[in-house]
């Protein structure tokens, strides 16, 4: 891969030489290649935001930080006042780490688990090169790394030096916590040299920063023209674009935009300031309307079909799920079913109470579960007097007699709460997790309505 990236790095320097007279472009042309330049980058930029703020500390904490290749323990579900991650999942537990295998691999041993449990390993791009679902040591290795790994460890190869693991825990209540730490407290993390020694392994003292406590997106999206693309140039070169990319990335160069460039936001021609602003306001729309190509139909419910996960030169749907859901699994592992409207078309708000009725549930293979969980339009979790976020196959549901199923939807508190999911004063949407879905069963399925009962003052 070395020698690749190295051939693709002079090609770069080569094509920014003999097109650096950017006005030689006409403008639209130059704000067209820089959106497109932003969109692909996006995911890279954002996933060092999200790196930078979960590690940014001293030692693992209990609210969601660790140093780099260091273990994330999570010992709640989100709520909230989580803030790392839009769409926080509220079904299961999560271990994370944010590792640097540029030195030497990492490894990661995987406890036994007799419940959902899957470890999610993401690149710096935002792709899915490897999931794991059974027990076992792993070691997480660049292509081209050459050393020998002991017998007892399968090797796992991740294109970029950046690496993202979420493992996912499922929870069957707060009563669960114990059993689900146990599975935690059975995983490993240390460098391979640490492994192979035998020696107690002690992980490095990390570092706090003020200036690093952020919100990931909103970081980014308040970055300006030059912040965002020096911090895209820099993370490039650390983590090298896929093969099929190279055709792409070498057009960015005419705007010094890629390994080695240095990016001069002095060069766009036009009221820079005024483009700039129109092209991350038009951003979110630009996403969304890509994206619908991927977007596949359960009744008034949409959801993103592959290649989430691993998008391939997909780069606007790479861009979407970065921006609305980062760190979103493959299909095969789960479906996210979204919808914001009611039964009649109109958005839903807390202005009215609505009934979500279920016909049955939704169809999951062997060990599958399912949820619904609200979030607001900034697309975290609703604060509410239960903290209840969610509604899934292992809370206290009262059935109808004939097996369906009716949530209510409201702002205020109804007289049976059991099936009650808390919506906020304004618009709301919901998500319905769908954890290994039986994808056959889903052709045949009636999915959720939702119908307006009265409104929420009555």
């Amino acid at each position: 891969m070395k020698k690749w990236f190295s051939a693709l790095l002079s090609a770069l320097l080569i094509c920014s030489l003999a097109n650096g007279a950017l006005a030689q472009s006409g403008e639209t042309e130059a704000w067209t290649l820089l959106g497109d330049a932003y969109t692909y980058a996006f995911p890279l930029v954002i996933m060092d935001a999200t790196k930078t703020a979960a590690t940014n500390v001293e030692a693992p904490d209990l609210a969601g930080h660790a140093p780099i290749n260091q273990l994330i323990h999570s010992q709640r579900l989100a709520n909230a006042e989580s803030k790392m991650v839009v769409t926080p999942n509220v079904d299961t537990i999560y271990t994370q780490a944010w590792l640097d295998i540029s030195a030497e691999p990492m490894v990661y041993a995987m406890p036994e688990a007799n419940r959902f449990f899957t470890v999610q390993v993401l690149d710096a791009w935002t792709n899915t090169p490897a999931l794991l679902d059974q027990a076992g040591t792993y070691a997480f290795t660049l292509p081209d790394w050459e050393g020998t790994l002991p017998d007892s460890v399968t090797r796992v190869d991740v294109p970029t030096s950046m690496v993202w693991i979420i493992a996912r825990i499922v929870l069957n209540g707060d009563g669960d916590l114990p059993a689900v730490r146990e599975i935690q407290d059975g995983m490993k993390l240390l460098p391979l040299s640490a492994y192979e020694s035998g020696a107690e392994y002690l992980p490095l003292k990390g570092e706090y920063r003020a200036q690093n406590d952020i919100v990931p997106v909103q970081a980014v999206l308040s970055m300006d023209m030059q912040t965002f693309f020096d911090t895209a140039n820099r993370l490039i070169a650390d983590n090298p674009p896929a093969q099929e990319d190279s055709e792409v990335v070498a057009s960015f160069a005419k705007l010094n935009i890629g390994p080695g460039l240095q990016f001069d936001a002095e060069q766009l021609p036009g009221d820079r300031a005024a483009q700039w602003r129109e092209l991350l306001t038009g951003l979110r729309a630009k996403l969304v309307a890509a994206g619908r190509e991927y977007m596949l139909t359960l009744g008034s419910w949409k959801y993103f079909g592959a290649p989430i996960g691993d998008f391939g030169t997909a780069y606007a749907y790479r861009a979407m799920v970065a921006l609305g859901g980062l760190g979103a699994n493959t299909v095969d592992i789960a479906i996210y079913p979204k919808t914001g409207l009611d039964e009649n078309g109109d958005a839903l708000t807390g202005e009215k109470t609505y009934v979500l009725h279920f016909d049955s549930l939704p169809p999951t293979l062997e060990g599958g579960f399912w949820s619904i969980t609200a979030y607001g339009s900034d697309d975290f979790l609703i604060a509410n007097p239960l903290n209840r976020y969610c509604l899934n196959d292992r809370s206290d549901l009262m059935m109808n007699d004939d097996g369906s199923l009716d949530v209510t939807l409201s702002i205020n508190e109804p007289q049976n709460t059991n099936n009650w999911l808390p919506v906020s004063k304004e618009n709301f949407h919901l998500y319905m997790r769908v954890y290994l879905p039986d994808m056959a069963g889903l052709d045949h399925w009636q999915p959720p309505v939702i119908t307006v009962q009265l409104p929420a003052s009555a």
